[in-house]
C-alpha cells in the first residue's frame, strides 16, 4: 500500500475512533445524569452518545471527508484538546492563587482580573439556574441564528457571495500551489487533492467538516465542564455561564443541535434526504425554537404545562408553530411545511425527558422525507 493512502487510512481511523470514544463518554455521563435524577439531560446526553456511534460507524464504512481533510479534522481536534486544556490549566492556577490569599486576590492595582471575577461568581453561587432572565435567554437563543452561518456555507448569499465553503476550497488550492513543497511534505502529492477550483464537492464536504469542527469546539469544552466544574469551560467562559438545572451531569443544548445537525446533513450526504429538506429541517429547529422561547418568556400570558413538568405558554406554541411552517412554506413548499410544524408542535410539547434540540433537527427532515414518498408532490417551488 502506498505510504500516503496509510497516512490517510491512519486519519481516518483516528477520526472514527474519537466518535466511538465520545459515544462512550456520552453514555457515562448520561448514567451520571440518571444517578442525579436529571433523567432529561441523562436520556438527551444518551441519545447524543448513540449518534456519535452511528458517525462512527458512518466515517469507517463512507467517510465524512476525503484526504487531506480527514487529517485536518484530527489536526483541529488536537487544537481543541490542546486550548481546551491550556484553559484550564490557567483557571486552575487561578484558583490555587486565589485559595492561598484567602479569594481576596487584587491583580492591577486592586482591579480584579476578568477570570478572577468569572471564577469567584461560579464557585460562590450555583451557576445552574432553574430559569433564565429573559436577556439570557435571547442571549442563549442567539446561538441558534448560527443555522445562518450554514446556509453561507452551502448556498452564499445569493450572487453577492459564492457559497463560503467553495472560497475556502479555492483559496487552499491557492495555498497549495503557492506552497507546494510545504504541502508535500504534510500531505503528499498536490494531485492527491480531491477538490479543484470551483468544485461543487467541496462545498458539500466542506459544510460536513464545518459542522464537525463545530461539534469538537464545543464539546471539548463541555466535556471539561461536565468533568472538572464550569469554571474549566472555556465554552462556558466565552458565553457568561448561562447554565441551567438541566445541564447537571449533561451535555448542554448546543451540543445536542449541532448532533442533530450532523445527522441529518449525514442523510443528506447518502442520498436519503434532499438539501432543502435539510436546511427546513435545521432551520426550523434553530428559529422556531428560539421564537417560541422568546415569545413565551416575554409575551406569554396563558401557561401550559408540558408533559416534562415544564411550564410553557400558548402564544410561545403559536410563534414556534408560525415561524415552522413559515420557513416550511419558503423551502419546501407549503404542503410540506405542514408537517414540518406539527412535528416541531409534538417534539416541543410532548417528550418527557429528551431535549427538543436533537429531536427537532432530525424528526423534522425525516418526517418531511416520508411525507415526500408518499405524496410524490414535488418539493418547493422549481
Amino acid at each position: 500500500m502506498d505510504y500516503w493512502a496509510v497516512i490517510d487510512n491512519i486519519y481516518n481511523v483516528t477520526l472514527s475512533l474519537s466518535f466511538f470514544i465520545l459515544m462512550i463518554l456520552m453514555i457515562h455521563i448520561g448514567r451520571k445524569g440518571f444517578k442525579a435524577n436529571n433523567k432529561y439531560g441523562g436520556i438527551s446526553t444518551t441519545v447524543c452518545g448513540v449518534c456519535f456511534l452511528i458517525f462512527g460507524y458512518y466515517n469507517s464504512i463512507v467517510r465524512f471527508f476525503p484526504y487531506p481533510y480527514n487529517g485536518f479534522m484530527v489536526w483541529w481536534i488536537w487544537i481543541n484538546l490542546l486550548i481546551g486544556f491550556t484553559f484550564f490549566a490557567i483557571v486552575r492556577r487561578v484558583v490555587k492563587k486565589m485559595k492561598l490569599e484567602n479569594e481576596k486576590v487584587e491583580l492591577n492595582g486592586g482591579k480584579k482580573h476578568t477570570l478572577q471575577t468569572y471564577i469567584e461568581k461560579l464557585t460562590k453561587e450555583d451557576p445552574y439556574l432553574e430559569d433564565i432572565p429573559f436577556k439570557k435567554e435571547l442571549i442563549r437563543k442567539s446561538f441558534h441564528l448560527t443555522g445562518f452561518l450554514l446556509v453561507l456555507a452551502y448556498f452564499g448569499f445569493f450572487t453577492l457571495l459564492y457559497p463560503v465553503t467553495l472560497i475556502i476550497s479555492d483559496s487552499v488550492i491557492v495555498l497549495i500551489n503557492n506552497f507546494p513543497l510545504g504541502y508535500e511534505f504534510l500531505w503528499g502529492p498536490i494531485d492527491l487533492y480531491p477538490f479543484v477550483f470551483g468544485d461543487f464537492q467541496s462545498v458539500i464536504y466542506l459544510t460536513m467538516m464545518a459542522l464537525i469542527g463545530s461539534l469538537m469546539f464545543a464539546i471539548i469544552s463541555d466535556l471539561i465542564r461536565i468533568i472538572w466544574g464550569p469554571e474549566y469551560s472555556l465554552f462556558n467562559y466565552l458565553t457568561h455561564s448561562m447554565l441551567r438545572k438541566k445541564e447537571i451531569n449533561a451535555t448542554g443544548p448546543q451540543i445536542y443541535i449541532i448532533t442533530g445537525f450532523i445527522f441529518s446533513y449525514m442523510l443528506y450526504m447518502a442520498g436519503i434526504i434532499p438539501i432543502s429538506v435539510f436546511f427546513a429541517g435545521i432551520l426550523i429547529a434553530c428559529l422556531s425554537d428560539a421564537a417560541a422561547a422568546l415569545i413565551g418568556k416575554k409575551y406569554g400570558k396563558h401557561k401550559v404545562k408540558v408533559r416534562s413538568g415544564d411550564t410553557k405558554s400558548v402564544e410561545g406554541f403559536l410563534a414556534g408553530v408560525i415561524v415552522a411552517y413559515i420557513i416550511g412554506f419558503i423551502l419546501v413548499g407549503p404542503v410540506y411545511a405542514i408537517i414540518g410544524a406539527i412535528i416541531f408542535f409534538l417534539t416541543d410539547y410532548f417528550p418527557v425527558y429528551t431535549a427538543d434540540n436533537i429531536l427537532n433537527p432530525i424528526f423534522i427532515p425525516i418526517g418531511m422525507q416520508i411525507l415526500i414518498l408518499l405524496l410524490g408532490f414535488p418539493v418547493g417551488w422549481f
